[in-house]
């Protein structure tokens, strides 16, 4: 058993870290066994979408079919596509591969964007051709005149309800939803939107490292917490913000807002009234806040808006495709600023040393340097603007995300939403069944992850005795270190975002069906174990029904944990 020393120690650690060390205890305990270690820390998806990757691979033949076309010499070398007469050379293409897998999505695919988005047939079908093959550097650097059309429809679509902003936004291709939040905390504070030591909003609980980037030596931001602290009648997290919480966005000095939405871990949305109250805030008190969005779990959410669509004029977006398509290694995500926007009036109304210094910088660019907006700087700095030249992502990623973007698009009924989605609600119901409780319903949950509160569930559901007992025993990371040694089931500790100390985080997107049953039953079986060293300790356990409250498994999974329930799960 792991000490209480060596897990206050090690609890120091972001939860990342921290889950390495109980993959090495749960995989000790598999060791002897046949038994498979669950870790359920990590949210990569265990799914992919096949059809756009089947597109993407008919489209490389087409290219390279077009390019031996253009020059062909020896057995390897060949040109460059050529954009005359390319729309027809593709339509001959599928016909002869009609039955190929991806075929008609690509079909389909350039029909949506000479139908519904006005582009030319050649020039559209030639930048994906050319994307695909990736011989040149992107140009536009920020990214591909018609895939950014096809992105900002997805974007629509999926993040704003399906409600089109009055103006565009414009789009920047990164490396990921990661690359997209270092890019903008450098060039936010680069270009004088946030300076180092800027008071700044982040709302938690919250993904780990946006709470430890603002609090870097290069940033020193001031950091006010705003917390999900709300409770339902009984007692329960609902994971939403009390309007008192929200309310400290009023003070001007209130620089920015930090977001992922839906949250994570709790991976819940947040609620039109609090929509209402940060634009109602934005309008009257604060107009000059900078909201900064992580919005990757929304496709989760039906109905969800982001606050993108909200408050576009002051909301950078940041979307990546890793989640929904089963991409993480793809490495495909966008910054997404309203052409209407806040940070573009800020920078005509910089201080005249640091707009002096901001003209030196960016003068190699162009010949009107002061005019420069604030999303093409982000670009330039992302290659230290000298590099500016070669900025921009790949064109094979810009092409699938592109076709990521198409298949969605393109999906009138919703099939692939209603299957991801019904995927994650078949293991929330697994885990709900291994804990012996009801389903739980709440639609502004993803469910991509749930974060369960086990100090509020023993006191409300066992007594506060109990909890109290529990919490002056035992580190908060303990139930995570039993998990890993007595099950072999990884989860991280829900303290390290900023949410409850006593709260651990399951991904719900990173193992088989069935695997969720047993954590479920082993959460119940470490939960039982600290009830019957609190009895022999002295202490005593109420009956269920001499327990405070209604009971339901809808309360027990919203308290934060199911335990004594019978008949129990084996969890072996």
């Amino acid at each position: 058993m792991t000490s209480r020393a060596d897990q206050r120690r090690l609890e120091t650690l972001s939860p990342f870290e921290l889950k390495n060390a109980l993959i090495v205890l749960a995989d000790d305990q598999t060791r002897p066994s046949a038994a498979a270690m669950l870790n359920a820390g990590r949210g990569n998806p265990n799914w992919i979408a096949t059809t756009p990757r089947e597109a993407f691979f008919l489209l490389g033949r087409f290219g390279l079919d077009e390019a031996r076309r253009d020059w062909h010499e020896w057995a390897g070398i060949g040109g460059m596509p050529t954009q005359d007469g390319i729309g027809e050379r593709l339509d001959a293409f599928l016909s002869a591969h009609a039955a190929t897998p991806g075929a008609g999505l690509l079909r389909d695919g350039v029909d949506y964007g000479v139908r519904e988005l006005g582009f030319d047939r050649d020039a559209w079908v030639w930048e994906l051709t050319d994307a695909v093959i990736g011989d040149h550097y992107p140009q536009p650097d920020r990214m591909l005149p018609h895939l950014e059309q096809v992105v900002h429809a997805y974007l629509v679509q999926e993040l704003c309800g399906g409600k089109a902003p009055a103006q565009p936004f414009d789009l920047f291709a990164v490396e990921g939803g990661t690359a997209a939040m270092c890019y903008l905390f450098d060039s936010a504070v680069v270009n004088g939107i946030l300076d180092p030591g800027d008071r700044i909003a982040i709302m938690t609980p919250i993904f780990t490292p946006y709470l430890e980037i603002p609090r870097l030596d290069r940033y020193r931001f001031d950091v006010l917490e705003l917390r999900a602290s709300r409770y339902d009648t009984e007692g329960f997290h609902t994971w939403q913000y009390d309007d008192e919480e929200i309310a400290k966005l009023a003070d001007p000095t209130v620089k920015a807002l930090f977001l992922v939405n839906p949250s994570n871990p709790p991976s819940v949305a947040l609620s039109g009234q609090t929509r209402e109250q940060i634009r109602r805030i934005v309008e009257s008190a604060n107009p000059g806040l900078t909201i900064i969005t992580d919005d990757v779990y929304g496709t989760f959410v039906d109905g969800f808006e982001s606050l993108m669509s909200t408050l576009p004029r002051n909301t950078i977006g940041v979307y990546s495709f890793s989640k929904y398509f089963g991409a993480t290694g793809w490495r495909l995500g966008v910054i997404a600023i309203n052409r209407d926007n806040i940070f573009d009036e800020q920078l005509t109304q910089l201080p005249a040393d640091l707009a002096e210094d901001l003209r030196r910088r960016y003068s190699p660019l162009t010949l009107e340097p002061d005019r420069l907006r604030f999303i093409d700087r982000i670009v330039a700095d992302s290659r230290q603007v000298a590099l500016n030249h070669t900025a921009g992502l790949s064109l094979p990623q810009q092409a699938q995300m592109g076709l990521f973007s198409l298949f969605a698009l393109l999906d009138e009924q919703g099939d692939y939403r209603r299957i991801c989605r019904s995927i994650i609600d078949r293991r929330m119901a697994a885990l709900a069944d291994g804990m012996g409780v009801a389903l739980p319903h709440d639609p502004q949950a993803a469910r991509y992850y749930v974060e369960l509160d086990l100090l509020n569930y023993a006191r409300r559901w066992i007594s506060p005795e109990f909890a109290d007992w529990l919490q002056a025993t035992f580190e908060p990371v303990d139930p995570v270190f039993r998990l890993a040694e007595k099950g072999s089931v990884v989860l991280l500790n829900g303290g390290g975002f900023d949410g409850p100390e006593w709260s651990v985080r399951i991904s719900l997107a990173n193992l088989r069906h069935e695997a969720y049953e047993r954590i479920g039953g082993w959460l119940r079986e470490i939960m039982r174990g600290y009830e019957e060293e609190f009895w022999r300790a002295g202490g005593a356990v109420p009956t269920p029904a001499a327990r405070p409250g209604r009971f339901s498994g809808q309360d027990m999974l919203a308290a934060g944990m199911a335990t004594r329930i019978e008949p129990a799960k084996a969890a072996r």
